[in-house]
């Protein structure tokens, strides 16, 4: 494990047992997080390898998006 890890979970013991579940509780979920982003990454990256990719209309994209997150 890594020294900065290391500290941080000799940290955690420190705190009542509630905060250290809460803790990896966040922390677990941000893992998934990180492991679905990188799926997807891998995903993009195979299909534009197989030449899947094609031009993206920038404007579009972004109004698109802030549709998406007005909504959400």
């Amino acid at each position: 494990m890594v020294k900065a890890l290391e500290r941080a979970v000799a940290e955690i013991a420190r705190l009542p047992e509630a905060e250290q579940e809460k803790i990896a509780n966040e922390l677990l979920v941000h893992l998934e997080k990180l492991r679905a982003l990188r799926s997807d990454i891998e995903a993009g990256l195979r299909s534009l390898d197989a030449g899947q990719g094609r031009e993206l209309d920038l404007q579009d994209f972004i109004s698109r998006s802030r549709e998406k997150n007005a909504k959400g």
